[in-house]
């Protein structure tokens, strides 16, 4: 445990150890990952994808809120001795539950101790708040790794993120279904901007087409942009490094599927989300926006 909690320090504060996280803390951007039905890929995507943005040098950590479904360390052949339970108990500190998962990613296992967050009363919450902001303030992304579908916990997260980013696949029902979600938190007057990733396409022109197809709708009936991010070919190379616990990017670096994320985390960091006005509502603006959305 102490070589993790020194490969933490060293992880958020720099290179040679320097202490600029403490004098200047960044402004943390929320991430939500979701999708509007279970089996997409969601969860796989959100760990490459946060191990993308951490090769290209920066400070990630997930957080598997993915209540009774939590697998972030299953996809990483991981075993998490703490998670979110040992924090909202007061048993272990947040920096104590951040376990190093593959290629040194920091992420936070959701485990039983998602089910209690949501029954806390008011001074437990203040204090995971207290805590969450701690550490977010040395990240550049905290991105949550949401539960599939439409649940009040789902939509408290994605209502609060700086950004959503929906995954969904060529399947009518899994585009009919991601839809479904963006009009729900429309309907509930949220200003979070989605974007959406198609995952396992043939090629560039199928995952154009579905996007197209949400895009136009969402356009014509919400008057709202759903831009399209990227893109994950279907590659069969992802499902042998599922079976191995290995995350696809770091197992097979030249195939398909990692060649379209790295393409996509290049694109992320390089197009803002349309909406952004240039500042961040950061881990503060996140959880004051998702504790007082208790209905």
């Amino acid at each position: 445990m102490k070589d993790q909690a020194a490969s933490l320090r060293s992880m958020v504060s720099g290179p040679e150890g320097g202490n600029e996280s403490r004098t200047t803390p960044r402004s943390s951007k929320i991430i939500t990952v979701a999708s509007g039905k279970g089996g997409v890929g969601k969860s796989n995507f959100t760990l490459n994808f946060a191990l993308t943005l951490h090769s290209l040098g920066k400070k990630v950590l997930v957080f598997d809120a993915d209540i009774g479904m939590a697998n972030i360390d299953v996809l990483m052949g991981t075993r998490s001795s703490y998670n979110l339970y040992h924090l909202l108990y007061r048993h272990k500190t947040i920096r104590e539950i951040i376990q190093l998962g593959a290629d040194g990613l920091p992420y936070i296992a959701g485990g039983s101790g998602m089910k209690e967050l949501f029954s806390l009363s008011d001074r437990d919450l203040e204090f995971f708040a207290s805590e969450v902001e701690d550490i977010a303030q040395e990240m550049d992304y905290v991105i949550f790794d949401t539960g599939a579908g439409l649940s009040k916990e789902n939509m408290r997260f994605i209502g609060a993120a700086d950004e959503c980013l929906i995954v969904t696949t060529p399947e009518p029902t899994s585009i009919t279904d991601a839809y479904a979600l963006v009009k729900v938190m429309h309907s509930q007057e949220h200003s979070t901007p989605f974007r959406m990733i198609v995952n396992r396409v043939e090629d560039e022109r199928e995952a154009e087409r579905v996007a197209d197809k949400i895009a136009g709708v969402a356009s014509r009936f919400l008057q709202t942009d759903i831009p399209l991010l990227g893109y994950i070919s279907e590659d069969a190379q992802v499902i042998t490094a599922v079976k191995k616990q290995m995350p696809y990017r770091l197992a097979y670096p030249n195939c398909k599927a990692s060649k379209d994320i790295q393409r996509l985390a290049l694109r992320y960091l390089a197009v803002p989300a349309a909406s952004e006005s240039g500042t961040l509502s950061g881990i503060r603006g996140f959880m004051k926006k998702w504790l007082k959305r208790t209905t």
